[in-house]
């Protein structure tokens, strides 16, 4: 009897092992919980915030939340599948980390396989945030909780963004000037000759980040591949030409070109208000302070007193 309880055992942990600590779910669903905590499990319906990074088994990033800066909202949908990625997820409950491991057969018979992708599974890697039940809540009710929530969420952030900021340039030992409307710049190379005026047009380079370092765009090609962001073929990478004063740009990089003279290299801390405010944009979440890095390739001066337009829309 001993001899079969322990071979049993033995193979209990050859399957372990061959699915590297991963427990199976349904449909294949592979999953093994870091982190586990107490408390009834998510279910459809509920409010979930978590932060997650998606990649392959080549551990090849294809989406990632601590890169976009903030955690990601949803309501659980029914799954799309047995053993889908929202099946895994209610194996979880507030406070949960976890690895989700799907079949990419399973997953691209039902949508698009991304080009380029390569590798037999989709991974993802959860924690969970919080979690509003939706229990016995009316629709309206359930609304109101989640949206004081998010409120309150939002509220925290643009309490904390001054002291992000602080933190940031204190870390990254940067020699500061800030200006009466709050931005804060660095002259890393001096420029020559006068200093750009309102109806002038620049031409500069530009990468722009969050504070965690996560590039979200760039006029040079080098850095953008350097940062991994889509599309690099497609794009035409040059030098952004735009008319100073048009607000044609946030309003943080447009009075910092008031500051430089041509040749200039410099770095800006742009805080959300003169930036991308309380909303954000795209990869940008909202109360989120920024970094752009310039170098001033040329000032046009306009002629006949018309400033040329911008080849770059306001990011």
């Amino acid at each position: 009897m001993k001899r079969k309880l322990m071979c049993l055992t033995l193979v209990a942990i050859g399957l372990a092992s061959c699915n590297g600590g991963y427990k199976k779910g349904d449909n294949g669903l592979l999953y093994n919980i870091y982190t586990d905590k107490s408390g009834p499990k998510i279910k459809e319906g509920d409010f979930v915030l978590a932060n997650l990074v998606i990649k392959n088994d080549a551990d090849s990033v294809l989406l990632s939340t601590y890169d976009q800066g903030r955690p990601s909202p949803m309501i659980l949908p029914k799954p799309q599948f047995k053993g889908d990625i929202f099946d895994g997820v209610k194996l979880l409950t507030e406070g949960d980390s976890a690895s989700i491991k799907l079949s990419a057969d399973t997953i691209f018979k039902r949508q698009p396989k991304p080009p380029g992708f390569k590798g037999k599974f989709i991974i993802y890697d959860v924690k969970i945030i919080k979690v509003i039940p939706k229990g016995t809540m009316t629709d309206a009710v359930f609304q109101s909780t989640i949206t004081k929530y998010m409120t309150d969420l939002t509220t925290a952030e643009k309490t904390l963004e001054p002291v992000k900021i602080k933190n940031y340039i204190a870390d990254k030992k940067l020699n500061v000037t800030k200006t009466d409307s709050g931005l804060y710049y660095v002259i890393n190379k001096p420029g020559a000759g006068p200093l750009t005026q309102n109806g002038d047009t620049v031409v500069v380079n530009y990468t722009g980040s969050l504070l965690n370092g996560k590039v979200f765009d760039t006029s040079v090609k080098e850095e953008a591949a350097k940062a991994k962001l889509p599309g690099l073929e497609q794009r035409p990478y040059a030098p952004m030409r735009v008319a100073v004063g048009a607000k044609r740009v946030i309003p943080g990089m447009d009075q910092s070109f008031l500051l430089v003279n041509k040749g200039t290299k410099y770095t800006i801390i742009v805080p959300s208000s003169l930036a991308y405010g309380a909303t954000g944009g795209g990869p940008i979440p909202g109360y989120a302070a920024t970094r752009f890095d310039l170098e001033v390739i040329d000032i046009i001066h306009p002629k006949g007193g018309t400033a040329a337009p911008a080849t770059a829309a306001k990011k």
